[in-house]
């Protein structure tokens, strides 16, 4: 087992321990982090303690993560576009229209089929659907990600996930035109209550903050950048529908008449986090694809 340690800051005092495994390895969930607890996998100041132990400053939590399990996905031979690789991450330029991992409508031609035909090695924290998964990016949207190729790796990219330190910008091409140069989106999302397949603003949601800056404005529609400050599922597409500024092409939380984009326009252009091991900041940004630009060159042309 690969065995983590982690001591108890001011801000996390009076936090539940499992909500605080949960915030250290944000991509995974609440039962995950549970099942740990019960195995007895997780302690706590070397003390076995129950999931909803409350958390005091300077305690050290230590867990050791359980053995990967054999894998049943299926390697592929599916061409990736690396845009960085080192014995300990890759960083992968995906595709608009390529799923991240398995799931019961997609059982293969997934990033994660594709990195098994290419890597030895990937982290198992996520299970044996997601090895190496260490955050995710809708089928729709391309660009950049990384994946983790053991579980140390792992474990630090998700704290800085955590922690916000991770730097994600994205272009999208939304309705509308937006009358001011820079803005922030602060509103909760969680499940929509009214469709459980979308995500919306609610009430006792996630925090999930967006900031945006309009690269370029037409009559009709935005060109924007995009900031992450929070990692929401879907979160700049329901905040840009929250504020009425909709991403074209958008078919769950776009309008009905929309240019023809095959999807979302929306691209995660640069990606930024320090090396686990090298200890370095490394950043990199590739340009969106060509069916964006070709969005972005026909509304140059309608005004």
């Amino acid at each position: 087992m690969t065995s983590f340690q982690h001591t108890v800051t001011e801000e996390q005092e009076k936090m539940r321990l499992d909500k605080l495994l949960t915030q250290i390895n944000p991509d995974c969930s609440r039962s995950q982090v549970q099942s740990w607890i019960t195995k007895e996998l997780v302690t706590v100041n070397n003390d076995v303690v129950k999931a909803n132990y409350t958390c005091h400053l300077g305690d050290v939590v230590s867990w050791a993560l359980p053995e990967v399990q054999p894998l049943n996905v299926v390697a592929e031979n599916i061409p990736l576009e690396i845009i960085y690789e080192d014995s300990d991450l890759l960083v992968i330029n995906k595709t608009k229209g390529m799923v991240v991992h398995p799931s019961a409508g997609h059982q293969g031609g997934t990033l994660v089929n594709a990195l098994l035909y290419h890597c030895k090695d990937l982290s198992g924290i996520n299970g044996v659907e997601r090895p190496g998964i260490v955050h995710r990016i809708d089928k729709d949207t391309s660009g950049l990600l990384v994946v983790a190729k053991n579980d140390y790796a792992h474990v630090h990219l998700s704290q800085q996930l955590s922690s916000k330190e991770i730097k994600r910008k994205y272009e999208a091409l939304v309705h509308g035109e937006i009358p001011h140069e820079t803005g922030m989106i602060d509103a909760p999302i969680g499940r929509d209550p009214k469709d459980r397949q979308k995500m919306g603003v609610v009430d006792g949601g996630k925090p999930a903050i967006t900031h945006f800056s309009v690269i370029k404005s037409y009559p009709d529609y935005t060109h924007v950048e995009c900031q992450l400050e929070t990692g929401r599922t879907h979160q700049i597409r329901v905040h840009m529908r929250y504020i009425e500024y909709p991403i074209v092409g958008d078919p769950k939380y776009g309008p009905r008449k929309t240019l023809e984009a095959n999807g979302q326009a929306l691209h995660a252009k640069a990606l930024g986090f320090t090396h686990p091991v090298k200890k370095e900041w490394m950043e990199f940004e590739v340009s969106p694809p060509a069916s964006f630009q070709e969005l972005l060159a026909y509304i140059e042309k309608l005004y």
